[in-house]
């Protein structure tokens, strides 16, 4: 099963949840999808490795067969390619590497070669292991990488995502293909704004979901409320508990920290594979 730890905004604790629910549960690989700081490896003792470097073919021009004729840039979505009077422009870092222009050039004038964006790395321990993606800095891309990073699960083991915030391409590229999606929040007027953001995005993907509230009892009881209104399961409410902070301030995760919280997470699970298995059999009603 996969499951992607997802919220609205930064900040609500999307990490936490996700690095103590792959730790709570057997057979288990933990898949940081935030490429753009990926920080599930804090919590882990041993030094991330290097798996392999994730790029996207880019096109190159050979000017002595190109006559301008800007088909390559008409096609262009992204604008990467501008054709101006005799001169060719090509901006790589608007390039998204889907090699239509290479197709349509009507003189062979464009070929392809590679460009890196940033690399894949694993850790975590010998119980789970940890894989993330690390997009170079100033790439203004990271969607290949966690498509990369995301073929890495193992088919027989359950994956947890940790997915970038927000609700963005990134955002949505992580959530998909996912079994469920826990969408993260905290009990405040920000927290439910976002969380609104979030659960619209979800929908429209069609995946299940529940909600986590981090830090209870910072804020009231809008979140909730909220739920209950609109059918959504609340999976768990983490309070706002000064041994919970000062151990993520060290790096230690809840469940090694305060092991009775273990019973919290799992519990997230049971929950989980309920909701799932409920779903599946809907749909197979309705086939």
């Amino acid at each position: 099963m996969k499951i992607s730890v997802a919220s609205g905004k930064g900040g609500t604790g999307k990490t936490t949840i996700s690095v103590n629910l792959a730790l709570s549960i057997d057979n288990a690989t933990l898949i940081d999808c935030d490429v753009e700081e990926p920080n599930c490896h804090l919590f882990f003792k041993e030094p991330m490795e290097k798996v392999k470097n994730i790029g996207i073919p880019i096109p190159v021009f050979d000017l002595d067969k190109c006559d301008r004729c800007g088909k390559c840039a008409e096609f262009c979505q992204y604008n990467a390619i501008a054709v101006i009077k005799d001169k060719l422009l090509f901006f790589e870092e608007l390039c998204h590497g889907c090699g239509g222009c290479m197709i349509i050039c009507p003189q062979d004038a464009i070929t392809e070669t590679e460009h890196t964006l940033g690399v894949i790395e694993k850790g975590g321990t010998h119980d789970m292991e940890l894989y993330h993606g690390l997009l170079n800095i100033g790439e203004p891309f990271g969607v290949p990488i966690i498509k990369a990073v995301k073929d890495l699960a193992p088919p027989n083991k359950e994956a947890i995502f940790d997915s970038p915030p927000g609700t963005a391409c990134p955002a949505v590229e992580a959530m998909s293909d996912s079994d469920f999606v826990i969408l993260v929040t905290e009990p405040t007027p920000f927290g439910l704004h976002d969380l609104k953001l979030a659960v619209d995005v979800v929908k429209r993907i069609g995946t299940p979901f529940g909600v986590v509230v981090n830090r209870g009892g910072i804020g009231d009881d809008r979140v909730d409320r909220f739920c209950e209104n609109e059918n959504i399961p609340l999976l768990a409410t983490i309070p706002n508990d000064l041994k919970i902070a000062r151990l993520y301030s060290k790096g230690i995760p809840i469940v090694e920290g305060i092991p009775e919280y273990k019973q919290v997470f799992v519990g997230i699970y049971e929950d989980i594979k309920k909701i799932v298995k409920n779903k599946d059999t809907e749909t197979k009603e309705v086939q």
